[in-house]
């Protein structure tokens, strides 16, 4: 199958590739080349994607985001971020982990890593330290509510008509008596992208499509938090 491209997106067979960082989606081990004075630590690269996006849109240019291929890969890409010649030069370090079941053990996983690399660890989400660099950590969808991105996702589109459908779905499939997926909310995701234009973009590249209103009051906390960094 030959590479082709559609509207900034490049497919090859097995690959998608981010049209803003280039980089292919669902890297497993990425390493972390640092080019800005302010790092944004994300868990994956359809995450790194979203955020570049967010990012543009605040029209922030001193932010890097970079994906590094899961939650459980925070810590070693932490450790390995600091011993490198140039983390000198990065002024403020946000985390941002999904609070997934339990917020708070999110918190403690992401501190633990920082505390392993050496780094200062914030008190609570959402407040940084002092030192060089500063460092924050943000809990998404927030630090008291259990979750993802793509819940924040799903809260900004609650008033988009094809939403009723999505939820509808996932009626139909319990008066079924069909067992629902483990992570309803990336579901969703899927589904209310099955309305798009293009369905079958990851949430990253989907962002950058416009698909999910970055306008809306749903982001405004991230949007804060990136433009405290």
């Amino acid at each position: 199958m030959t590479p082709y491209e559609s509207e900034g997106v490049i497919k090859t067979p097995g690959k998608i590739i981010c049209p803003h960082c280039h980089s292919e989606i669902e890297t497993q081990k990425p390493k972390v080349i640092l080019q800005k004075p302010k790092l944004l630590i994300v868990e994956g690269k359809d995450d790194e994607c979203f955020f570049c996006t967010l990012i543009d849109y605040l029209r922030i240019e001193d932010i890097q985001a970079a994906g590094v291929g899961g939650k459980n890969q925070i810590r070693g890409h932490l450790q390995a971020i600091v011993k490198d010649d140039d983390f000198s030069k990065v002024t403020s370090l946000g985390v941002i982990r999904d609070a997934n079941n339990n917020p708070d053990d999110a918190f403690k996983s992401v501190s633990n890593a920082l505390r392993a690399a050496g780094l200062t660890t914030p008190k609570r989400p959402l407040i940084s330290t002092k030192g060089h660099p500063k460092v924050t950590v943000m809990i998404v969808p927030s630090h008291k509510r259990n979750g993802a991105l793509e819940d924040l996702c799903l809260d900004a589109v609650a008033d988009n008509p094809a939403f009723n459908c999505v939820n509808e779905y996932f009626v139909c499939l319990e008066n079924r008596n069909i067992d629902p997926p483990r992570e309803i909310s990336k579901a969703k995701v899927h589904v209310f992208l099955s309305s798009r234009e293009d369905p079958a973009l990851p949430l990253g590249i989907s962002a950058q499509k416009g698909y999910w209103p970055l306008e809306h009051k749903a982001f405004e906390n991230v949007k804060k938090f990136l433009q405290s960094l």
